[in-house]
């Protein structure tokens, strides 16, 4: 029996078929464009390889085309009547999230990692701060990442997926000179490695490198497919650093470029949430964006997410319609709110629309809600800035400017030197 990069056997007898496949692992691992093309690739070689259809599920679904996605796996499911266990559970795995069964995903691959840990196409679906413990809603998940990749890591030796994985693990538990020592060992081995220059730059921004972070990611940018999934999230960290600069026109360049609808090509929660995070850190910046700006934003939102239930989508797209005024549509996130954490975006959602009304003392009292346990919303550190540069700035307006400075140095250290918060400097 074939085996494919990672020692695992899998059911095909196509050379071909297996090479396509272990080119599409590495694509997707390294977060590369073209992934999907190589796992389609393998079926076409071999149309009963039933990994090969999981796979194309899994990509087709990091590339938003979810009714392709269901299927591939459905193809998956039908071929497995005769694969070996570890094949099975694998597609049973990546068929609990493309059903919306999160939590069982979760249980499931944690269960399968503890008997086959280098089975990495399941094992990635816990890993990084957008996996299924990253988006668990629980308060922790940031110790219980860290503590599933730090159990992966023995098992992969010098890999520069698993190191880069467990690179941000350390980041986004403040283990950032240990994150970058790691980080630079993954991209040493594959420097095309998107996810590990994504967690590269967490790290420079974990460390307040604003100006070496910048020039780094636009340099790298420079060669990436702007097709890829990160493409757009990567673009947003370079516009968080033009801001963090001052330089106004660069920043609006990302913008227009790769991050708003109808510039980036990637996922729309990325969309969304890189969106309206940079339009509203560049108001408390002190810059004026454009309502028809906010306009469009709420009218995706309303389209991409309709319904709630994906909670860091949800506290974005509250924030779009709050700035756009479309109370309505803010007002159906603050009752139905779901998901994972969904308890915190409906005071979010209210808080929004405090703010665009300019009350801010109930604006702060829905705010304190939140602000204990604001890693149960998703998201890494840097994006769940939005949500403490808020909290000062709700405390400038009242009057409050010391206690908006305590907050930043006690509970974001890294923005009280330089503040990107208008009059707080």
């Amino acid at each position: 029996m074939l085996a494919d990069s990672y020692g695992n056997p899998i059911s095909t007898s196509s050379q071909s078929a297996r090479d396509h496949y272990d080119r599409g692992l590495r694509l997707f691992l390294g977060g590369e464009y073209g992934a999907l093309q190589a796992f389609q690739a393998a079926v076409t070689e071999d149309p009963d390889f039933a990994l090969g259809h999981a796979a194309c599920a899994r990509a087709a679904m990091m590339s938003a085309q979810m009714a392709e996605a269901k299927a591939a796996i459905q193809r998956a499911q039908d071929s497995a009547h005769a694969v070996e266990t570890r094949e099975r559970q694998h597609i049973d795995c990546i068929g609990l999230l493309l059903s919306g069964q999160a939590q069982k995903a979760r249980t499931a691959v944690l269960a399968h990692v503890q008997t086959y840990p280098r089975d990495v196409l399941a094992a990635q679906l816990c890993a990084n701060v957008f996996g299924l413990i990253g988006f668990s809603g629980e308060v922790g998940r940031e110790a219980e990442l860290l503590a599933y990749t730090s159990s992966l890591l023995p098992h992969y030796g010098e890999d520069w997926w698993m190191m880069s994985m467990h690179a941000l693990s350390l980041c986004e538990t403040g283990q950032v000179d240990a994150s970058r020592t790691l980080m630079e060992k993954s991209l040493a081995l594959n420097p095309r490695n998107a996810n590990a220059a994504h967690f590269k730059a967490h790290a420079q921004y974990e460390a307040g490198e604003t100006a070496a972070g910048r020039a780094y990611l636009t340099g790298w940018l420079a060669d990436y497919d702007d097709r890829a999934v990160l493409h757009g999230h990567l673009q947003w960290h370079v516009a968080l650093w033009a801001l963090h600069q001052g330089d106004a026109d660069a920043m609006w360049q990302a913008v227009d470029a790769g991050i708003a609808p109808g510039a980036a090509k990637g996922l729309p929660i990325n969309i969304l949430t890189d969106t309206a995070a940079i339009l509203y850190r560049a108001e408390l910046a002190g810059l004026s964006v454009e309502p028809d700006r906010w306009r469009s934003l709420s009218d995706y939102a309303a389209q991409m997410f309709p319904n709630t239930g994906q909670s860091f989508a949800d506290l974005h797209a509250a924030l779009s319609h709050a700035m756009a005024g479309q109370g309505d549509r803010l007002a159906h996130i603050a009752d139905t709110a779901t998901g994972f954490a969904g308890d915190l975006v409906k005071p979010l959602a209210r808080a929004w629309g405090s703010i665009a009304r300019e009350n801010w003392a109930e604006a702060l009292n829905e705010l304190i809600v939140v602000l204990p346990t604001t890693e149960r919303v998703g998201g890494s550190r840097a994006q769940r800035d939005l949500l403490e540069l808020t909290y000062a700035n709700v405390l400038m307006k009242l009057g409050q400017t010391d206690e908006a400075r305590r907050s930043l140095a006690l509970r974001r250290p890294v923005l009280a030197d330089a503040p990107p918060l208008a009059g707080l400097v």
